[in-house]
């Protein structure tokens, strides 16, 4: 009649081997928790790299990321058949270009199908703004409020400084315009690039002078014939 004791695996339950199955029935085992380990000291390692470190002077595509193009059209020596992989006949079977980007087939393609945003966000460049907009009630109310000094000229500098104009991104470098909507009490010098007709005749009404910074002019083939023709007679 043999015995044992699982105590190296915390069972505290001693098993009979000649015992019945009834009599094991119903019994409960016990785990007991394993003894805990001594705690360990923290080891630090530091591993030193044999290879060099990745620098801009030893940068290379990883293996296998760089593959030779398949040279299609020379005869059966490039595994792609007689036809090369483009078929018997028809446009893109020959040289050059299949077909344009876009290009659908002959049904209406996309970019024609989708309605379009107006100006910039649909692609047309007349869409952005060529300057910086300022109303004559801007300027009134940044001389009310003391922002800008009324016996000294307005400019677009001191408009950005005075902070009645934010000129940032695109903005940044395009000249001024002055908008007539509301009234000036006082009459002011204002230079700008532009000026519409409303706010030309309330500033000169007001006592004011809208001075026009001149605008370098716009590249035309007239234009360029006549700076030519006075820098050879000068």
């Amino acid at each position: 009649m043999a015995s044992f004791t699982m105590a190296s695996l915390g069972v505290s339950h001693t098993t009979n081997l000649s015992s019945s199955r009834s009599a094991m029935a119903g019994s409960r085992v016990r785990m007991t928790a394993p003894v805990a380990a001594a705690r360990r000291e923290r080891v630090t390692m530091t591993v030193v790299a044999d290879e060099e470190r990745l620098r801009l002077h030893n940068l290379s595509p990883l293996k296998g990321a760089r593959q030779k193009s398949t040279r299609k059209g020379r005869g059966y020596g490039a595994g792609q058949g007689g036809t090369c992989g483009f078929g018997m006949r028809g446009q893109k079977a020959r040289s050059g270009r299949g077909t344009r980007p876009g290009f659908e087939g002959g049904q209406t393609p996309m970019y024609r199908r989708f309605p379009k945003l107006k100006g910039i966000a649909g692609g047309m460049g007349a869409g952005r703004d060529k300057f910086v907009i300022v109303n004559v009630d801007d300027i009134a109310a940044a001389l009310a409020s003391s922002k800008l000094d009324a016996g000294s000229d307005i400019t677009i500098e001191s408009l950005k400084s005075a902070g009645v104009i934010t000129a940032s991104g695109h903005y940044r470098n395009l000249p001024l315009k002055v908008l007539g909507n509301g009234d000036l009490p006082s009459g002011v010098t204002v230079h700008a690039h532009a000026y519409s007709e409303s706010a030309k005749t309330k500033i000169e009404a007001a006592g004011g002078v809208a001075t026009l910074i001149p605008t370098r002019p716009k590249w035309n083939r007239q234009v360029a014939k006549a700076a030519a023709l006075a820098l050879a007679t000068a």
